[in-house]
This record gives structure tokens, sequence and C-alpha cells, in this order.
């Protein structure tokens, strides 16, 4: 397929920023800029109190219950741990269940609305980070945000820039012919950009302050997408809007929804995200105030105070605590709040969404990066300047982490208390002279009730989300009505149980791997909807069957009480193959959507510029960007390989006996070669790459003949 080449550059001409590397050590309080506004920079004291203070409250009352359990009789040492770790839990649900609270009445009152917008006075570009992703969604997702933000009649306000580090050649040469494509179905005033980065330095920070220094001097404002995102036009004008009518806002944060979502898996991630996402996400955005957290995309971000602010420094020893920082949304935004700019999320703000992964171990995969990322937090809380709730925040996402081993802990150490009192001798001898021996002994009708208490602190986030939807008429109507959605949640809380224990384990290993010092890569993200090979999935999920048939046998051989206590990690455990198979099953999916159950609103009402991506992406696949070989494609359009090497970066000076093997053995290949076949055949994935960054190779290329049937064809 022959395309004609725009003669626009594919780039504008650069503006600019400098974006000074920032000091977690050295910090003064002169460096934070005067508010603007001041009057409208209020501190949520009494939300903060409420949650924090009640969180407080409810976990004493909670260690009260649970030393008054244990120490019925003279308390052990195996009980005092018990103590521990269990206040440290409770503590994590205590605190998530006062912020839903507030979140609650937040979304019951319509607390933080944003506001429509009639006009825009400044430029903002919609950047969109890709790494590896299949061509004709990303694009698709492009054109059809493009569409949506032009309906508002305010499009002139807008650019859109495409920045790449995708390191796979064919990929990157289907992003450049289907960016071709769409800037020739756009016409003259396309105002959609795309930029490669030969080598992906600090990965996807590096990719966005690469684009900020080089062209962020253009735009007020940048509103950053993730692969996966999708927002309409109403949504993105509303968040230019909040930025322009702030002077002090440097980060406006918008509540991503997912949709898209069909495997059994994604629909209970996508139902739990809709129903009870907006109650956690309103308590948050109450008591944070203008303290908020960054989410890495769909969030609207002023360019220069980004720029001023936000370089981020690598730090000190090898990763996985070392080198460039991994979850970078975080610190960013911890670095613009200690500046001087508010940090802020608008949850009511509709038309915000994205994916997810489709199966278990996809998430685990994803999982264990942001398991690293907020662990490597623990060396940046600290740092000069932060103010208070900015380090919550980074304790919220370390603990998100470490509770998994605490409750391993707290499972382990509670069989443990039961194996003494079932099978230790009692203790006749302590350090205190006594007349009675010294054994564990518990209170049981205190622990039944600081059970119940404990389970439904868990799950009242999820029961406040699913009153909220069933209260709002539209809401309930597209999620299948007052039945389905009861149906629906029970179902969600059911696998969620199931599924617990697995993450549980998965997360446990992730956390002492990284204490370990094991890094972890990044690879790209599978989106679509599939299943995982069988022997994957048993290989993945065999020790965790183990463990839990073992557990389950150990538990019951103790006492069948235990074994009574511990059956939900134990079936979670025993049936983490069958389970981990049916998460990512398509027709377990669409047979739950068929019977309107995990519906959510946006199944019963899809979005617009859902509807028109998802019809743009099949119309691009069928121009077969993504499944074309990229050496074959540069080599039979000239017209493409001319577009391909203008939107080449100068290439740099090499120094007189500097040789690179990778380019002297590609240059050694593509001689050797006859036809485009044999080079197709001979240049490996790294040397493709080294070709295709090269006028020189790709001229060399050109030269080489088609093949005679392929010729004949």
């Amino acid at each position: 397929m022959r395309m004609i080449v725009s003669r626009e550059p594919a780039t504008p001409p650069e503006n600019r920023l400098v974006m000074p590397v920032q000091s977690f050590r050295r910090w003064s309080a002169s460096d934070r800029r005067r508010p603007a506004a001041p009057r409208s920079w209020k501190t949520p004291w009494l939300q903060r109190l409420f949650v924090f203070g009640g969180g407080l409250a409810l976990t004493a009352y909670g260690a009260w219950e649970m030393y008054h359990v244990v120490s019925v009789s003279r308390t052990t040492s195996l009980q005092y741990v018990l103590l521990a770790l269990f206040t440290i839990n409770f503590s994590w649900i205590a605190l998530a269940f006062t912020s839903a609270i507030l979140g609650f009445f937040g979304v019951l009152f319509g607390v933080g609305r944003a506001q429509r917008a009639e006009s825009l006075q400044h430029r903002t570009v919609v950047v969109m980070p890709i790494y590896n992703e299949s061509s004709s969604r990303t694009f698709a997702a492009v054109a059809a945000i493009r569409e949506s933000v032009e309906a508002t009649g305010l499009g002139d306000h807008f650019d859109y820039f495409i920045v790449s580090d995708t390191t796979n050649p064919d990929i990157w040469i289907s992003e450049e012919r289907a960016f071709l494509a769409l800037r020739e179905r756009l016409g003259p005033d396309a105002r959609v950009y795309y930029r490669h980065r030969p080598k992906n330095h600090h990965r996807k920070a590096g990719n966005i302050a690469d684009f900020v220094t080089r062209w962020g001097g253009h735009y007020e404002s940048m509103i950053v997408l993730d692969a996966d995102s999708l927002m309409t036009g109403s949504c993105i004008v509303r968040l230019a809007a909040a930025m322009e009518a702030d002077p002090d806002a440097g980060i406006i944060q918008s509540l991503p929804l997912i949709i898209n979502r069909n495997t059994f898996f994604a629909r209970l991630q996508q139902f739990a995200a809709r129903v009870y996402g907006p109650v956690i996400a309103t308590g948050l955005a109450m008591w944070s105030g203008r303290d908020g957290n960054y989410w890495g995309h769909n969030a609207i971000i002023r360019t220069r105070a980004f720029a001023e602010h936000c370089g981020l420094p690598d730090l000190k020893g090898k990763p996985p605590f070392g080198g460039h920082v991994l979850s970078h949304d975080f610190v960013e935004a911890a670095l613009i709040r200690r500046a001087g700019w508010s940090v802020y999320m608008l949850p009511d703000l509709t038309g915000s969404y994205e994916e997810s992964p489709p199966s278990l171990i996809d998430i685990s995969v994803r999982d264990r990066r942001w398991c690293q990322g907020n662990l490597q937090h623990s060396r940046i809380i600290g740092a000069k300047g932060f103010v208070w709730p900015t380090r919550q925040h980074f304790a919220t996402g370390i603990m998100g982490y470490l509770a998994s081993p605490f409750w391993l802990m707290q499972l382990v150490v509670g069989i443990l208390i039961v194996l003494q009192v079932n099978y230790a001798r009692p203790e006749y001898f302590t350090q205190e002279f006594t007349l009675f021996p010294v054994w564990p002994r518990f209170d049981p009708e205190r622990a039944l009730r600081l059970f119940a208490i404990t389970m439904a602190i868990l799950l009242a986030p999820k029961l406040f989300g699913l009153l909220l939807t069933l209260f709002n008429n539209k809401l309930r109507r597209a999620g299948g009505g007052a039945i389905r959605l009861i149906l629906s949640s029970l179902i969600e809380v059911l696998f969620s149980a199931f599924f617990a224990p697995i993450m549980m384990l998965i997360q446990s290993g992730s956390v002492f791997q990284i204490l370990l010092g094991r890094d972890t890569g990044w690879n790209p993200q599978r989106r679509d909807d599939g299943s995982i090979p069988l022997n994957d999935i048993i290989r993945r999920h065999r020790t965790h069957t183990v463990l839990g048939v073992v557990t389950g046998l150990s538990a019951f051989m103790i006492a069948t009480s235990l074994f009574a206590w511990m059956s939900p990690t134990i079936v979670g455990l025993v049936l983490a193959i069958p389970l981990s198979w049916a998460s990512g099953q398509l027709a377990i999916g669409l047979w739950l959507k068929r019977r309107g159950l995990l519906l959510t609103p946006e199944e019963g009402a899809p979005p617009a510029v859902a509807v028109r991506a998802n019809e743009l992406q099949t119309e691009f696949a069928k121009a077969g960007f993504d499944d074309a070989d990229g050496l074959k494609a540069i080599h039979a359009d000239p017209e493409l390989r001319h577009a391909h090497e203008l939107m080449l970066p100068d290439a740099q000076p090499r120094r007189r006996g500097e040789i690179d093997p990778e380019r002297a053995v590609a240059q050694a290949k593509l001689v050797d070669a006859t036809t485009i076949d044999d080079a197709a055949i001979w240049l490996k994935p790294k040397e493709r790459m080294v070709v295709l960054h090269d006028r020189a190779l790709i001229g060399l290329l050109s030269t080489l003949s088609v093949a005679q049937a392929e010729s004949a064809a």
C-alpha cells in the first residue's frame, strides 16, 4: 500500500525548555513559590482529621480487642507478634474505610464538580507515549480523541503528539506508516505529530522529559495519556479550562474508568473500578485537597512548572532500589507540589477512560514493576521539602505491597500458635515464677466479633459504591438494573476473595525478590483479550497450588477450626491454576456480559469516543501496517523510505577507529545479500534497528532486488 507523503514535518520546530535535575537532599523553603490565589488555597483539615483520626481510633479499638482476644491468660511471644501484625494490617483497612465514608458522602452530595468550558486562551498538547504497541490501536485512539475535541468547537487550541520509545523495528515502521496515513486522512491542518526516540533512556519518564525539553515551550499545558487511554473532547476541554482558571494548579488529575474489557478477570476489574472506584477516589481527593497525587496519565500538567521542577535524578546504587526512578508519577507530583504548585483531582469529571490487563498473570507482570517502583519510594519518602500528605501518598503506595507479606506472616504466626496449643508442651518455668503453666489461650467470642468487624470494614467501601450506583437511576439502568448489580457485586466479592490469596503470594514473592536485589524489566503490556497457554499457567501457579494443598492438610490435621478459619485462603490457592485459566477466558466474560452481569454503565451506554475508536481501529487494521515486515515495507515504497529518512534525527559524528559491531555486522549482511528476502532473514532485530536508523544503510537496503516469485506476484 503506497501513500502520499505529507510535506509537513513530522514534528514542529523545537521550542526548548530547560529541565534541571532536582535534589532530594538539598532544598530551601525560600524556593517554594507563593500562591497566586491564596484565598482559594484551602487545606481540608476537618476531612483529614476525620480520615486519619477516625482510622487511628478504629485501629486502637481493633488492637485493644485483639489484645483481649489473646490475653485471656498470660500472653506468649507468638501472640504478641500476632497482635503486632494484626494491628498493622487492621490500620491499613481502617484508613481505607474512613476515607471511603468521606468519599461516599462526597459523591452523594456532588463534591468537586468540574465547570463546563465555553472558551480557552492557551494552547495545550495531548501527548501519548507509546512503547511497542499496536499502531492501529494507538492511532485510532488519537484520531478518535481528536475528532471528539474538534466537536467541542475548541479544537484549534490543541495539538497531538505521539512520542514513541518503540524498540521493535517492525512496530516502529508500522507506527510511521500509520502516522503518515493519519496525516493524509486529516489534511493540512492535522496538528498531529510523531517522534521516535532512538534510545529509550529512563523509559516513560525520559520519553516525556525529552518531549518537554524539545517542544514544551510551545504549550502552556500538556495532557499526558497512556497507550490505552481514551478521553472525550469535553473532558479534555474542561481539564484545560480548569488549568487556565487556576493559576496555582500544577497537575490536575482525572479519574480514568476501565472500558472495553471482556475477559472474565478484566470484567471483574472493570466492574469494581466503575462501581467502587468513584467512592475511593472522591475520598482521596477530599482529604488530599491541593496536596494530591498523580497517576501518570489522563491528567493535565502545567508544562513550564513541570520542566522547572520535575527533572528526576538517578538514585545511587543499582536497581531495584537504585538507578532511575521507576514509578516517576508519584515523585513528579511530590516535586511540583514542593515547588508551591497544587496537585489535585477532579473525580467527578466524566469522559476519562483506560483499559486493564486481560488476565491474572498479565496483571501480576505489571504489578511486579509497580511493586518495585513503590518500594523504591522508600528512598525518596524522606526527601527534603515534601509536604506531609505527599509522604502519606508514598507510604500508601509502599504499604499497598508490604500488606501482602504482612498478611502472609500473620497467617503463618496464626498457624504456629494453633500448632503450639495442640502439640507443644506447656511452659512451666518462665522468667517469672508462677504456680501454673503458660500456654496460648484465646477468647473465642471476642475473636468472632473482631473477625466480623474486620470483614465489615473491609467490605464497606464496596457496599458504599454499590449503594451509590443503585441510588442513581441513570447508572442503575445502564448497569443492568438493581438485581443484576447486586448479583454482579456478589460475584465480584466472591472471586476477589478467591484471587486475593494468589495475589498475596505473588506480591509477597515480588517483595522478597526486590529485597534480594532482583530487578524487573519493562515489557510492553498485553492489552488484547486472549488466554494464556495452559503450560504457562501451570508453571506459574504450581507452587501456589502445592502450598494450598499442604496448608489445607496441615490445618485440618492441627485443628478443624483452623481449617475452617483458613478455608477462603486455602480454596483460592488450591484452585490457583483453574482460577488463573478462567481469568483470561473471553468466553466466560462474554457469557456474563450477555446475561447482564458485571455490566458497567459504559457498556450499557457506550461513550461515543470509545465507539469511534473501535470503528477506526477496525478500519486501520485493514491497512495491515501491524502485520507487515518493516524492512520490506521500507524497501517496497520509495515515498515511505523518503519520509522515514526525514524523520530520523541527525546522525552523530563517529570518531575514527571506533567501530559499532552491530552496524558492521548489519552492513556486512546487506553487502552479502542479493535480495530483500536475504536481508529480512539474516538481520537480527537489533541489526534491523541499526539499519533503520542509518541513512547510508537504508540506501544500501534499497538497492537489493526482489525475489523472482515475489516480483512475479
